[in-house]
């Protein structure tokens, strides 16, 4: 069956690459550039070799690529089709030789090669004596056999949910993981540069030693020293870890090849009218009535129900707190950093039709006035404002704490409010005379084919204008700094909230009768894609 198995992947590999020209350059491309960084990996871990820090840098980039086998099916499930074990439920199979199987199987491909050779390069910088040699040959391999098997028993174990809607939810969120885990490393690489050396790695690498598969690497160090006690716990550590996921492999397969999933199940029966009304009660209290509840319903349930309006508002969420917390914490952030907070959730409000897609044409058959357009906006506008809010509120105040800065807290918020009004009211501006459709079939394309240009013209040139509009309250501040006069600073919080609720009102009241206008044009632009 290994064999057999093998032969499959290597088919569909083959088979996929014949599919386009550009499938594959993409996958030759890639392929180039792994084995380059592959390259490069391995002859920096061979020239570390003899530094007193080569065991630390070692065992960290073990953990941390471990970590990405493990991650990666989660976030990328369509990148191997044999990572979804159900294609081979009407087989006739057993689950011990299947694991065997796909387990072989899986040694076949870039992830792989490219594991190996980080796992040659870190046996070859630790290994000293005979002793660390003959650890080194059994280490190398358990790194990359545990790798494989902890990728392969997370993709078995989550395989429902990642076939699901909420899987593929996850799967448009993969950027974000990347993104913030650029902003880490980044972090971690400016405090490696300030603390003067790599001995800053000492204590975590200590810990991570004893966690497989770095424990299997730890153990050749342990054997080049003659501590040959710590170094078989070390292989064993990896050996029992191995084994373990093994099993748990073995389990899942089992269960998804015997238990019925969802869609041979009768549905739950659903409650009666009266328990619905019961249970939403109190919910339904809490918002106002007429159109402006329902759109900020609406609204909120797209943000937590759509796959890329999700992605957007996480990654605004996610970038806002990173960006004045992590300066803050290297000792060079600004409390005014919290603006970037509201700035970065104040794109929310732009392009609000093109977020419906085609089903905007439910919103357009209830707009009959320049009033109703009106409210439209405004609920849309009161949604954002219901998270935006508190979230600028938090930001702040942890970016003034780390920073010790209370005193600037008052004119932080007061700018951040103005910053978050010019936003708003500028972005329904652009809602309305620069819509563009969001495309639903790709989880990478943000603009319809065509439309380049309008999403550009909309957010550009709707920043620019909330940058001008917010200069008043800026030179405001400057001056109250520059004159001397701090103790008048406290008046920038007012002010902001003032000058952001008018900016907010204006460009909501120039939108809607351009919106009650230009419906038919709105509809055609954002159901282009």
């Amino acid at each position: 069956m290994i064999s057999v198995f093998v032969r499959l992947k290597l088919s569909l590999l083959r088979n996929g690459l014949r599919q386009s020209a550009g499938r594959t350059a993409v996958y030759v491309t890639s392929m180039v550039f792994t084995l380059v960084c592959a390259a490069g990996l391995l002859l920096g871990l061979v020239l570390l070799r003899g530094h007193t820090q080569a065991a630390a840098v070692v065992v960290l980039l073990t953990a941390v690529l471990a970590l990405g086998w493990a991650v990666a099916p989660l976030f990328f499930p369509g990148g191997d089709e044999t990572l979804d074990p159900t294609r081979l439920v009407m087989l006739p199979l057993r689950p011990g030789p299947l694991v065997r199987a796909l387990l072989v199987s899986s040694l076949v491909g870039i992830g792989p090669l490219f594991t190996l050779c980080m796992a040659v390069g870190a046996g070859f910088a630790l290994a000293r004596g005979a002793a660390a040699v003959v650890v080194a040959v059994v280490a190398v391999p358990l790194v990359l056999l545990v790798c494989v098997a902890l990728a392969r028993a997370v993709a078995a174990a989550n395989i429902r949910l990642l076939t699901s809607r909420r899987g593929r939810d996850l799967a448009v969120l993969s950027g974000l993981l990347i993104a913030v885990g650029a902003q880490v490393v980044n972090f971690g690489v400016q405090r490696l540069t300030r603390s003067g050396g790599l001995a800053e790695l000492e204590p975590l690498a200590e810990v991570m030693r004893w966690i497989p598969p770095a424990s299997a690497l730890g153990a050749v160090e342990s054997a080049g020293e003659g501590a040959y006690g710590e170094a078989a716990a070390g292989l064993l550590l990896a050996v029992v870890a191995l084994a373990g996921l093994l099993y748990g492999w073995r389990r899942s397969l089992v269960r998804l090849m015997t238990t019925p999933d969802g869609s041979t199940l009768a549905a739950a029966s659903r409650p009666s009218r009266r328990e619905s009304a019961a249970a939403g009660g109190l919910s339904g209290r809490l918002w106002p009535e007429g159109r402006t509840g329902t759109v900020m319903q609406r609204s909120l349930r797209y943000v937590w129900r759509d796959p890329k309006t999700k992605a957007a508002w996480v990654t605004s969420l996610a970038i806002g707190l990173i960006v004045p917390l992590f300066n803050a914490l290297q000792g060079t952030g600004s409390v005014y950093l919290a603006c970037v907070a509201a700035g970065m959730l104040g794109i929310q409000m732009y392009n609000q039709f093109g977020q419906d897609t085609s089903a905007f044409w439910m919103v357009a058959m209830a707009i009959f006035s320049t009033r109703d357009a009106y409210d439209e906006l405004r609920a849309r506008a009161a949604a954002l404002l219901l998270i935006t809010v508190p979230y600028v509120v938090l930001v702040t105040a942890l970016t003034a704490a780390i920073l010790g800065d209370w005193a600037g807290l008052p004119e932080a918020l007061g700018l951040s409010f103005a910053v978050l009004g010019a936003m708003l009211g500028t972005g329904a501006v652009a809602s309305a005379r620069f819509p563009y459709s969001i495309p639903q079939d790709s989880g990478y394309k943000n603009v319809a084919p065509g439309q380049a240009g309008l999403a550009w013209m909309s957010l550009l040139g709707g920043m620019l204008a909330a940058a001008v509009l917010s200069a008043p309250l800026i030179g405001l501040t400057v001056a109250l700094h520059v004159t001397g006069a701090a103790s008048w600073l406290w008046l920038v919080l007012p002010l902001g909230v003032a000058w952001g609720a008018l900016l907010t009102w204006a460009g909501l009241r120039l939108a809607a009768p351009r919106t009650a206008e230009r419906l038919p044009e709105i509809l055609a632009a954002v159901s282009k894609g």
